[in-house]
């Protein structure tokens, strides 16, 4: 009997030691199990800040880099606008009879300063007052095609000869069109004083929808399938203006697109070695990210002392009815020599403006599409910086300013309207910089050069092809930025295919179309023959509009047409759960004016923050 209780003690003890072993041996493998669980999830982490580092912002739109860095990063989106904001009046100058000698490029510099006034002003006042994102304001070439179309009617022709008499200044004068005589400079000032007109008007009009409120309503009904294939369209549509710059010289512009890939892309977290001195440790090195912060500035300063070289060597020829003339870097030499140091820009400048009505509709319709193309600036340019998406009043502020930049130009004279720049915009994504200052000093330094003839003279010295190597890069960014707003739509869906699909093809084809038979337009009233090749004439529109109508009447859910997350767009690591009352909030306060502003009347008033989004 006893021997029975040993035994079963024994065996007892025996199960209990293995189920304790078994036990024991378990409890290690989960613990192994959750080390390696943590330590999975740890490698994820870090990999994932990894990749988040990568796409960080150097400064994002709050932050103040100091002034000498703001300086230089505000210079780089000077020297990247200057191709967009010089060619308008560079494409006018034949159309506005301005000859090409130095009595030509003088006038020529006198408009271009002029630009650079507004466009410094323009650009102060949208990032401060306006949309108050860090977008900067320039020459539109929606403008061009009703400004050359004002151009082209009878009384504004170019005369073919000049009398042979002359002024007491030495001047020539010319029999123009209409049957009175008028010297080199009423030439080009009477037919620049009929756009001036025309683009005041037109810039009142904005304004007033801006004021009203009227934009940030039409914004219900432009969505991503809206915006996606207006920008790309952009992008895409200014392959001919790239190409015209680049062919220049192709083996400069080739290594201009080569330098851009080199210092945006494969040397941008490169770190470059700089010698020092303090008081506190004497002669030191420190690296410093300077590729990173100025890819674009070092790339035109590369390729413009490669111009310069292959100038004075005499490899570019000098003969300019060869295309490779264009590249030489003393083209424009004579606008530095006969450029003021020292000009103010006033309104009437070049005479009283004048208004016609077939000129007003023209730059409504320029009007239009620049509106279009601004709003889905707004949105792109916010999903950059990382913050949301833009509440209505600061919409309707940003569109209010612009309209108040084309009335500035219109009343000063540039022959262009003001719109934002997307290629400025794109170069967020390629610096990471999003700092609301850096732009406000590319507004003073535009500003300045506007009052500084010399300074706008050397900006116009850039040689076309450096120019063209530029818009290669920028205007491929645009087309994908844009592009990438359909990363909110439902790419399986066949009713978004055909939407994204046909805007795009006839976005690209209406134009070319029309471009090479005009004549086929005829309805024998020439104000509506010149309203409908600006229309059709601009990809922007064309595609804007088809994408808008078939997005708002084809069947079609919120969540499919990719509404809902385009309004709930949020920033990388800001801490925003969702699109409800934190992210509304946060909203407003990242586009609140820079002062007081809560006031018992102010939730009537379209553009101020309190306004009510939601009515």
């Amino acid at each position: 009997m006893m021997e029975d209780l040993e035994m079963e003690a024994t065996r007892e003890l025996n199960d209990t030691s293995h189920e304790s072993l078994v036990g024991t041996a378990i409890k290690e493998n989960e613990e192994q199990q959750m080390i390696l669980r943590i330590a999975a999830e740890e490698g994820d982490r870090k990999v994932n800040q990894t990749e988040n580092d990568g796409n960080r912002l150097l400064y994002s739109l709050h932050d103040n880099p100091s002034w000498s860095t703001s300086v230089f990063l505000g210079m780089q989106h000077c020297f990247l606008a200057i191709g967009s904001l010089i060619g308008p009046p560079l494409l006018l100058a034949n159309a506005l009879c301005m000859k090409e000698n130095d009595e030509g490029y003088l006038a020529l510099a006198t408009v271009l300063n002029t630009l650079f006034f507004i466009s410094g002003i323009s650009t102060f006042l949208q990032v401060t007052l306006g949309s108050r994102l860090p977008i900067l304001q320039g020459a539109s070439f929606s403008f061009l095609p009703p400004a050359l179309a004002i151009l082209s009617l009878p009384h504004n022709k170019c005369p073919s000869d000049y009398l042979n008499a002359t002024l007491a200044n030495g001047n020539l004068l010319y029999n123009d069109t209409d049957g009175e005589l008028v010297d080199s400079q009423e030439l080009w000032m009477r037919r620049m004083r009929e756009i001036q007109g025309a683009i005041a008007v037109a810039g009142l009009f904005e304004i007033m929808l801006g004021l009203t409120g009227a934009i940030g309503f039409l914004t219900r009904f432009i969505g991503p399938l809206t915006v996606a294939p207006a920008i790309g369209l952009l992008g895409l549509s200014l392959i001919h203006a790239a190409a015209k710059n680049a062919s220049a010289q192709w083996g400069v512009a080739v290594f201009t697109i080569g330098a851009m890939a080199l210092f945006t892309q494969y040397l941008r977290n490169t770190s470059i070695p700089l010698p020092i001195f303090s008081r506190r440790k004497g002669f030191h090195v420190v690296h410093s990210d300077v590729i990173k912060l100025f890819p674009v500035l070092i790339t035109i300063g590369l390729v413009w002392i490669l111009c310069f070289v292959l100038t004075v060597t005499g490899a570019l020829p000098d003969d300019p009815k060869q295309r490779a003339y264009r590249a030489r870097t003393d083209l424009r030499i004579s606008v530095l020599y006969n450029s003021p140091w020292l000009r103010f820009p006033y309104p009437g400048q070049w005479g009283l403006p004048l208004v016609s009505v077939a000129s007003v509709v023209g730059m409504l319709a320029a009007v239009s599409c620049s509106i279009i193309e601004s709003i889905g600036d707004y949105y792109s340019c916010a999903r950059l910086c990382k913050v949301p998406p833009l509440p209505r009043h600061a919409l309707n502020r940003g569109i209010a300013v612009e309209g108040l930049g084309c009335i500035l130009a219109g009343v000063l004279g540039t022959g262009s309207g003001t719109t934002s720049y997307s290629v400025n915009i794109s170069a967020i994504a390629l610096t990471r910089v999003a700092s609301r200052r850096v732009l406000q000093m590319a507004g003073a330094i535009f500003f300045l050069a506007g009052l500084f003839g010399k300074f706008g003279a050397v900006l116009v010295m850039i040689p076309d092809p450096v120019i063209g190597g530029m818009f290669c890069v920028m205007f491929g960014m645009i087309a994908s930025v844009g592009l990438s707003n359909l990363q909110h739509v439902d790419l399986n869906s066949p009713r978004n295919l055909f939407v994204i699909g046909f805007s795009l093809f006839v976005g690209l084809m209406v134009p070319d179309w029309v471009r090479a038979n005009e004549n086929a337009i005829d309805t024998g009233i020439k104000v509506l023959d010149q309203i409908f090749i600006v229309l059709l004439e601009t990809s922007i529109f064309i595609g804007g509009v088809c994408a808008a109508f078939f997005d708002n009447t084809l069947p079609g859910t919120l969540e499919e047409r990719g509404m809902i997350k385009w309004g709930a767009i949020k920033p990388a690591n800001d801490g925003l759960s969702g699109a409800g009352v934190q992210h509304q909030s946060t909203a407003k306060k990242v586009y609140n004016l820079p002062f007081a502003t809560n006031y018992r009347f102010s939730k009537f008033i379209p553009i101020l923050p309190e306004f009510d989004d939601d009515n």
